[in-house]
């Protein structure tokens, strides 16, 4: 029991452990919420505790607070709308576009956290994962955005049809982040092509940088240690 009380008192203090735990939340319940209206509804709310935590997040940490909360606040709004049956494609796109807007403005925020100091902490390194899955599903947002003003981008053997499901989106998005080409969904216009090659650069060129950010970070911990 005080193993497990001391655990919490430090998990609590981490808004990136957070953050990482509800994605990992909301990615479990998407299996349920194809056909089911109730985990529809409950993955809203991870959705908007998500938001929640991103607008902490943004706000600890040196980057666009105003402009980030704006995009909470936008993505919150119309996300509601679309809970409560308004399904106008228009709506849709907008929605989505706030959401993609404040996943990617609270992974730029995650990273600078991650740069701003000299030292290692228990939030730097659930922050690294966090900023993956936050540019994974601002990809999918992009995608999503991207089927519904031009239906047919994306081609699946296992889904006929122009609009593609939310969780093979963002199955395709992991896949091209981490570099693994799993999917089986394969983007076929020339918009969703020039999206997914943006984030394969980006899913590289951000595992290089936190990759050798955390290495020469334990380094200097290291050294520090030795030192003394």
């Amino acid at each position: 029991m005080k193993i497990i009380n001391h655990f919490w008192q430090d998990f609590k203090l981490l808004p990136s452990a957070w953050l990482l735990l509800v994605q990992l939340s909301i990615l479990i319940l998407s299996v349920f919420t194809i056909e089911s209206r109730t985990y529809q509804i409950l993955s809203w709310a991870m959705g908007v505790l998500a938001l929640l935590i991103i607008a902490k997040v943004i706000r600890n940490t040196p980057t666009f607070t105003m402009m980030g909360l704006i995009f909470v606040g936008g993505a919150f709004i119309f996300s509601s709308l679309m809970l409560f049956g308004i399904n106008n494609i228009y709506l849709q796109v907008i929605a989505h576009a706030f959401e993609a807007s404040a996943y990617f403005c609270a992974a730029y925020g995650l990273i600078r956290y991650m740069f701003e100091d000299k030292y290692l902490t228990k939030d730097e390194l659930f922050a690294a994962g966090a900023v993956f899955t936050l540019i994974a599903w601002g990809f999918a947002f992009l995608y999503s955005i991207c089927q519904l003003l031009i239906p047919g981008s994306f081609q699946n053997p296992n889904f006929a049809g122009d609009y593609q499901r939310w969780l093979d989106l963002l199955f395709l998005s992991f896949s091209l982040q981490s570099a693994t080409g799993l999917s089986d969904l394969m983007p076929i216009l020339p918009a969703a092509r020039v999206i997914a090659m943006i984030q394969m650069l980006c899913g590289v060129m951000y595992l290089a940088l936190i990759v050798s950010r955390l290495i020469s970070l334990h380094y200097v911990v290291h050294k520090r240690d030795s030192s003394e």
